[in-house]
């Protein structure tokens, strides 16, 4: 069967009509065997692995970046190491990405040619202990100066990547690199920021995210592009960025079992649920089932389960249930959910056919 990038790239070419690509996948749908299932269009179709010799490169690629990386340090100091690294993701990228274009291997090289490139940046500034960043940031504890010019860097290289290779991917990793560029910049400017203030920044960061994956998702309502892929990577990185920040406070305020907050950890669960199901993405509930499960923890305890060791299998048999009845459901739940939006709103959302299905 043709891949729907490639039909949605020959016709955007003009090299075939639209009512001819259409011709091709119900013609590729009659050929195909009966035995094998037909994937519904709104099942969030990810590429992932297109044979299983990806999973071959990716563990051999592992293997040598690896080697590089330490045999690098053993002989210089972290800086070559790092970019030796890249260096050594974008030339087997070369071939597997550019030539071969397997889909695990590109995903994997991608995200160490960035990371090499990101470190590279980071350890070329000396430290400074007055303007450290948290360690906590999950970063280098490196100047604030840092993290802007490794980001800033690392979005550009990004840029170059994605023009030479056209992985979906590689426009989420971009993306998260400006985040760091931004926070790391509020660090330099406020050196005093707070808690609060910081997860404010990442909610910003997490929503502004969230809207360009919508922009993505809206230009390809049924889903058969690559800016689909965009968006769904898109959406995985906007996830944590709104989730965290937004159910931080309410779960750090758990220490306690205390039945207003878990309630309102679970209210906000469940309205970013209606958010997912509403545009078809999974990802936010995804970001959400750990707060979710200290929450629902902290509900049962009150219930008398306190000290229980049946505590965490109930609360993990209680997620895996939600989490079963909402997939059996996504489909007939999105149609009712979309039933009550504006008609002209809800046909410009991913899947408009689960509208007029009804």
């Amino acid at each position: 069967m043709i891949p729907e990038d490639v039909l949605g790239l020959a016709v955007k070419r003009a090299l075939i009509s639209a009512d001819q690509a259409e011709g091709l996948r119900a013609l590729a749908r009659e050929a195909a065997p009966p035995d094998v299932p037909a994937v519904t269009v709104d099942d969030e179709a990810l590429r992932f692995i297109t044979c299983f010799a990806d999973i071959f490169v990716t563990i051999g690629s592992g293997l040598f970046l690896g080697a590089l990386y330490f045999l690098t340090l053993s002989n210089s100091d972290v800086v070559i190491a790092n970019a030796a690294l890249a260096a050594g993701a974008w030339l087997l990228a070369e071939f597997f990405t550019r030539r071969r274009r397997m889909a695990l291997p590109s995903i994997v090289l991608l995200f160490v040619f960035l990371a090499g490139v990101l470190k590279t940046i980071f350890f070329a500034f000396p430290p400074t202990e007055a303007t450290a960043l948290p360690a906590s940031w999950l970063l280098p504890t490196l100047e604030g100066r840092a993290a802007v010019a490794a980001g800033l860097g690392t979005v550009a290289f990004a840029v170059l990547h994605y023009l030479r290779f056209r992985v979906p991917v590689t426009i989420a990793a971009g993306v998260g690199a400006l985040c760091i560029a931004i926070t790391g910049g509020a660090f330099s400017l406020m050196p005093n920021l707070t808690g609060t203030m910081f997860s404010a920044l990442l909610l910003v960061c997490g929503l502004l995210t969230f809207a360009l994956a919508m922009r993505f998702d809206l230009s390809d309502p049924a889903r058969e592009t690559r800016r689909t892929d965009i968006a769904f990577w898109l959406h995985l990185l906007a996830a944590p960025l709104i989730v965290h920040p937004l159910i931080r406070g309410f779960v750090l305020g758990l220490a306690a079992p205390t039945v207003s907050g878990a309630l309102s950890v679970l209210s906000i669960f469940f309205l970013l649920g209606i958010v997912a199901v509403v545009i078809d993405r999974r990802a936010m509930l995804v970001s959400g089932l750990l707060y979710a499960g200290i929450a629902s923890g902290k509900l049962i305890e009150t219930l008398g389960f306190s000290g229980s060791s049946l505590l965490v299998p109930t609360v993990v048999l209680v997620l895996g249930a939600f989490i079963l009845l909402i997939s059996a459901g996504w489909h007939p739940l999105r149609r009712f959910l979309l039933q009550l939006l504006p008609a002209a709103f809800a046909r410009r959302l991913p899947h408009p056919l689960a509208v007029s299905s009804t």
